[in-house]
């Protein structure tokens, strides 16, 4: 069992049925309760988005991810297909609402001007679907996957109807203890979160030593801890495995100007990471 936080139908339920294909997905309220979920034994894995290539990083993952108490062990990657959907025998020159989340609805501006429609916020896509299908209006639509549209009794309208064609989830597989990997098995790569000292340059000074030994770093991020102005912790991601020399040495050189360094997870790349990288 996976779990997720959404509907079922949401992306991120797609995201978990395309990865790992025959597998039952749990669906949760939020993103605690599918942590939740994995510890007291409901589910065995979770699947969380940090991040989308349009909306930026997710809220509240970066504060959740340090203490959630699981290990990150693989990621995943989702191209985000919005379709329009509508009851049974809808015709799109007919639909004058479209129902879906507020960041959904965002992509798809050339579509709602095209329709001359009236956008309608509701809490998720998924929800949004439901709600069209409750309604059995022709002159109400949703934005949401093609397999919210199946699980809702939807037609599709009309597929692949968002602005930009790069609208890419990535997801966080994530497990209740990491999986052992070898330190020089290739495409590895290592997210952690860590807190600088209070002293000048201090993160010019704790990343130093990733550049010096040679360590590619693809991911640094910085937020506030507990609502002050004056902590603020890092979320990292490199290549390598903590393990391996370079990156080793790196982490003794970061420790010596950080107050905190926590691991998350050492990981294999995902294909789509890959492909990206040789183009």
């Amino acid at each position: 069992m996976i779990a997720f936080q959404g509907q079922p139908g949401a992306y991120s339920d797609l995201a978990c049925r395309n990865a790992f294909p025959g597998t039952p997905t749990l669906p949760c309220e939020t993103f605690e309760a599918a942590i939740e979920a994995v510890h007291d034994g409901r589910a065995t894995l979770a699947l969380l988005p940090p991040e989308n290539s349009l909306a930026g990083r997710v809220p509240d993952m970066h504060a959740l991810l340090p203490r959630s108490g699981l290990a990150i062990i693989g990621e995943k990657f989702l191209r985000v297909e919005h379709c329009l959907l509508a009851p049974r025998g809808a015709r799109k020159e007919g639909i004058r609402r479209v129902h879906s989340h507020p960041v959904a609805l965002g992509q798809v501006r050339g579509l709602l001007k095209a329709l001359g429609a009236t956008p309608v916020i509701e809490y998720d896509t998924a929800g949004a679907a439901e709600i069209v299908a409750a309604l059995n209006n022709p002159q109400d639509a949703a934005i949401a996957s093609a397999l919210a549209g199946e699980l809702h009794g939807l037609d599709i309208i009309e597929r692949n109807v968002e602005d930009a064609a790069h609208n890419t989830t990535r997801f966080y597989v994530m497990a209740t203890a990491p999986v052992p990997l070898p330190p020089d098995m290739p495409d590895l790569m290592t997210t952690f979160v860590f807190r600088v000292r209070n002293v000048p340059a201090a993160l010019f000074k704790a990343l130093g030593g990733f550049a010096t030994n040679g360590v590619n770093m693809t991911k640094l991020e910085s937020y506030m801890v507990n609502g002050t102005f004056t902590a603020t912790q890092f979320l990292a991601e490199v290549d390598g495995h903590p393990d391996h020399p370079a990156l080793r040495l790196a982490f003794e050189e970061l420790a010596f100007f950080s107050d905190e360094i926590k691991v998350l997870g050492t990981y294999p790349a995902d294909p789509f990471r890959l492909a990206q990288k040789a183009k």
